[in-house]
């Protein structure tokens, strides 16, 4: 049985193209350069135009994203509001704003460069961009003491990235949906059940009604708690992250069948492993799986650093054209 792969490659673009996160993030034609690279190299599904993908919305709101020196991922560390009650005269979101655009037109470029590619840009779920905007601490006192306003904040948020959506489908590419950081432990299931999933329903399912299709739901993390609530947005695409238990998490998707499951790889083994470990790393996702219609290998977000011979070698083990490791 072999399944197909998944590799997420966002700051890993840059590296083969000589460049940092940092300047990859903030030069179109470098931007453009790197993810094209990226795809001759690994010919991966889907492309997704980003280098620090968590960013480009609270920025468009007004953050500051850092400079990380080196081959450091640019980061928001200064939140741009005090509290969630002053967030709440948010404007909403324009796609024109901060580096959006740029996005925008690279993702639409390197899809009329790559006819066959699927080709998205990345939207982040609103309660991550709230922790960019508020910060954690404001955030989480929110979630705990008053969760009436926040939630009013998120569901502004989700109506922004709406526009988002509206954009990448005038030039005709795809979306990436990312709320990685509602999950748990930041927030309870029960949290996220009251808090975030009207917000995020209100983000999915008006995203599937501007494409005409529901689209994936990437949340990583200890997802099994939350399982549920993911699959209440509607979306036919959900990750098993590798920090959750994967024999419960399909265990607990086999009354879902149409939904895709995407299996995550241990990084540290594609990252700093042998090619005998990614090997059985593979084999072990595999026999899991086993039986499972809608089924990835995929990984988390690729880091810098990782070796392109070992990925390669994942690429090609999965589809079965290398047997063996010496």
């Amino acid at each position: 049985m072999r399944i197909p792969l998944s590799l997420s490659v966002y700051e890993h673009a840059a590296r083969l193209i000589g460049a940092t996160p940092w300047e990859a993030s903030r030069d179109p034609e470098l931007l453009y350069r790197a993810h094209a690279a990226a795809y001759e190299t690994y010919r991966h599904t889907p492309v997704v135009v980003g280098i620090d993908i968590y960013n480009l919305e609270a920025e468009a709101y007004g953050c500051t994203v850092d400079h990380p020196g080196g081959a450091g991922i640019p980061a928001i560390t200064r939140p741009r509001y005090r509290s969630v009650e002053e967030a709440l005269d948010i404007p909403p979101l324009s796609p024109a704003w901060g580096r959006i655009p740029s996005v925008l037109d690279t993702a639409a470029r390197l899809q009329g460069t790559y006819p066959d590619a699927d080709v998205r840009v990345p939207v982040s779920g609103p309660f991550s961009i709230a922790q960019s905007l508020v910060g954690l601490e404001p955030l989480m006192l929110a979630a705990a003491l008053d969760p009436g306003p926040l939630r009013r904040l998120l569901e502004r948020l989700a109506d922004g990235q709406l526009e988002v959506v509206r954009a990448a489908q005038e030039r005709h590419v795809g979306i990436a949906f990312f709320e990685s950081a509602a999950a748990p432990p930041l927030l309870s299931p029960a949290q996220f059940e009251a808090i975030e999933l009207p917000a995020l329903q209100r983000a999915m399912q008006g995203t599937a009604a501007i494409l005409g299709r529901p689209v994936p739901c990437i949340i990583g993390g200890n997802t099994l708690p939350i399982l549920p609530a993911i699959l209440a947005t509607g979306t036919r695409f959900v990750i098993c992250p590798a920090e959750t238990d994967r024999v419960r998490f399909l265990a607990a998707m086999e009354g879902h069948p149409e939904v895709t499951v995407r299996v995550n790889l241990n990084p540290g083994l594609y990252t700093r492993g042998t090619l005998a470990d990614i090997a059985r790393e593979v084999d072990e996702v595999v026999r899991l799986a086993r039986g499972r219609a809608h089924v990835l290998l995929g990984t988390g977000a690729i880091p810098y650093e990782t070796p392109v011979a070992n990925l390669l070698f994942l690429r090609r083990y999965a589809e079965g054209t290398v047997d063996c490791v010496e």
